[in-house]
């Protein structure tokens, strides 16, 4: 069988490794919290926009391009679905997505009235195109009213044809951003990201809309707090998805860290790399640990063999996750609802891993992971010659 050039022991191919989680989020210490926990002492404000959260939006917001607008909520699926809600948009109508995406995307257009059209994505990027979305409007089994795009792991899309494709049919777009707060620096497109514990800045369970639209950011602020504009009189129908100041206090704890953290996050990304630099059968996304920084190892692998390569991992105590499955039309939730050709979702499904992946994981663990990934992919034979050959 064929060696991809990953050295390894046959003590270590021998025996299973110490058990290896597939993730291991990390968020402030108690010691990073204690200043801003302090100052919420001090207040005695815990709700409510307070000014530990204010500041936390008002931070969030200089990331961004000026006009930028913020607005955090209870986490990146209700702003997704408040968001679509506050578009607008006609209710019972489609709305086109990605098949290969996390449920939460399709849960979110269900939650707002609409009906999840799933579409296919670019083999290479793993995103919806904008000329899919195209072509789905002649043929739709109903009117489409708006599109999802979204970031896969965090790989941010080139927004200016989506612009085009807004102004030019009238459809709504909005950016699945959920894991793309290292990439994402600008917001034409109204874009909703995670601050769940297991993103690169996490605060346990929270989220936030950008957009420069500022009457779309006052509608979604006024859905997340019972519709409340200004006074305790209810204006629209909406619910409670507001953060607390202890959620604000870990975002400015994180935020201070970020700078340092982002690097620790580069660092052992691109030890990754290094480790499956001799294994050709490995794609990573483009930029993945070189341009931009997620906290998951989305690498593809041969046509169907992701399964194959889990069985031989998991033998060896290094767990694995199919983070989005085979894709949203597979799910038991989703049955109904209409969908176009789906073969590079299929593709992507069958093929397509999550390695153990966080911010302090060692070179020792990194090896034990290439080590085992290189027997799986022996046991698949050798390599395609590269191209001309």
């Amino acid at each position: 069988m064929a060696s991809y050039g990953v050295a390894r022991s046959n003590d270590l191919l021998a025996k299973p490794c110490a058990p290896m989680p597939v993730a291991r989020p990390e968020l402030p210490t108690a010691e990073a919290l204690l200043p801003y926990l302090r100052r919420l002492d001090e207040t005695r404000w815990y709700s409510n926009f307070g000014p530990l959260l204010t500041e936390f939006e008002a931070r969030l917001a200089d990331r961004f391009e000026p006009q930028t607008h913020v607005v955090t909520c209870a986490n990146a699926t209700q702003g997704l679905t408040l968001c679509l809600q506050a578009m607008d948009l006609p209710q019972g109508s489609l709305c086109a997505l990605p098949a290969y995406t996390f449920v939460a995307t399709a849960h979110a257009v269900i939650a707002a009235g609409l009906v999840p059209y799933f579409l296919d994505v670019d083999p290479d990027t793993w995103m919806l195109q904008p000329q899919t979305v195209r072509d789905a409007l002649k043929g739709a089994p109903g009117p489409i009213s708006a599109a999802i795009l979204v970031a896969p792991f965090g790989l941010m899309p080139d927004l200016a044809p989506w612009l085009a494709l807004r102004e030019e049919t009238g459809l709504q777009v909005l950016l699945d951003a959920a894991a793309a707060f290292d990439d994402l620096q600008a917001a034409p497109v109204p874009a909703v990201v995670s601050l769940h514990a297991t993103k690169v800045l996490g605060i346990g369970e929270g989220g936030f809309l950008a957009t420069t639209d500022d009457i779309l950011a006052q509608r979604v602020r006024q859905r997340t707090t019972y519709g409340f504009r200004g006074s305790r009189e209810s204006h629209i129908p909406a619910t409670n998805a507001k953060l607390s100041e202890y959620a604000g206090a870990v975002g400015l704890a994180a935020l201070d860290g970020w700078p340092h953290n982002r690097l620790r996050w580069l660092r052992t990304a691109q030890a990754v790399r290094a480790a499956l630099l001799h294994l050709p059968q490995v794609g990573f996304q483009p930029g993945w640990g070189a341009n931009w920084v997620t906290s998951v190892c989305s690498v593809r692998l041969p046509d169907g063999a992701a399964g194959a390569a889990e069985e031989t991992l998991n033998a060896r105590g290094v767990e694995t996750r199919r983070w989005w499955g085979l894709g949203c039309h597979t799910n038991p939730a989703f049955a109904g609802c209409p969908h176009g050709d789906l073969t590079e979702t299929d593709r992507l499904g069958a093929s397509v891993i999550g390695l153990p992946f966080a911010i302090d994981l060692d070179f020792e663990q990194i090896g034990a992971v290439a080590s085992a990934l290189a027997e799986s992919l022996d046991a698949l034979g050798p390599p395609p010659p590269p191209e001309g050959s």
